[in-house]
């Protein structure tokens, strides 16, 4: 049987875990995208240092644990003198990973854009970066909505990271939790669907957009 009551006796940690993972998830999801919309325009630039400063940080970053990132903000760069706090190293650690993935995503977006788009954008007197802001981005973005809902579910999934550096995210509160109450099914079943509370949503707000964009596109 399961003693419920831990749930009761611990509700503030786990309060204070969901709260850490969802500002996690927040800001490396707006921060994830940024980088993922600035690597995918780098790489398809048409400057070859650019592309391949983007080529090398979308297979870097997409082939290496993303573990070893987070150690490499919260272990590897205080050795240089530059230190961040646990949870701003899952932040960064998450953001970068993230970000490889979602420029590709909109690598592929921003192809199946006709390139008469790009054409017209240049005729008519924008720069590279006005016709991309304006004309190519917004019509790639409606494009690869489902591919980009699923990193931000993985993003969310993957911010239990923060459980590895003692970022008091669910993860590690489950740890603590189910080590001090021997409860370790009820801990972590209860911690699981505490993710589903976040990643159910945005899901669900995913396909929402997707349909709603489909219809006026």
């Amino acid at each position: 049987m399961f003693d419920v009551t831990v749930l009761a006796d611990y509700k503030q940690e786990f309060i204070d875990g969901f709260l850490v993972t969802l500002s996690a998830s927040v800001l490396a999801l707006g921060l994830s995208l940024a980088i993922g919309t600035f690597i995918a325009v780098l790489r398809l630039s048409g400057v070859r240092p650019l592309e391949i400063v983007g080529t090398a940080y979308v297979e870097f970053f997409r082939n290496t644990p993303i573990v070893i990132q987070v150690f490499l903000f919260a272990i590897g760069l205080p050795t240089l003198g530059i230190r961040f706090s646990e949870f701003t190293s899952g932040v960064l650690g998450l953001s970068i990973y993230t970000g490889a993935f979602i420029a590709e995503a909109l690598r592929a977006g921003i192809q199946s854009v006709p390139k008469g788009q790009m054409e017209a954008a240049r005729s008519s007197g924008m720069s590279y970066v006005q016709a991309m802001r304006y004309v190519i981005l917004p019509q790639a973005f409606k494009l690869v909505i489902p591919p980009l809902g699923n990193q931000f579910v993985n993003l969310v999934k993957n911010s239990s990271v923060l459980a590895i550096i003692a970022g008091g995210d669910l993860l590690y509160t489950a740890d603590r939790v189910s080590s001090d109450t021997f409860e370790v099914a009820l801990v972590y079943g209860f911690v699981a669907l505490l993710y589903l509370v976040i990643t159910l949503p945005l899901s669900l707000g995913v396909n929402w957009l997707e349909r709603r964009l489909s219809k006026n596109y």
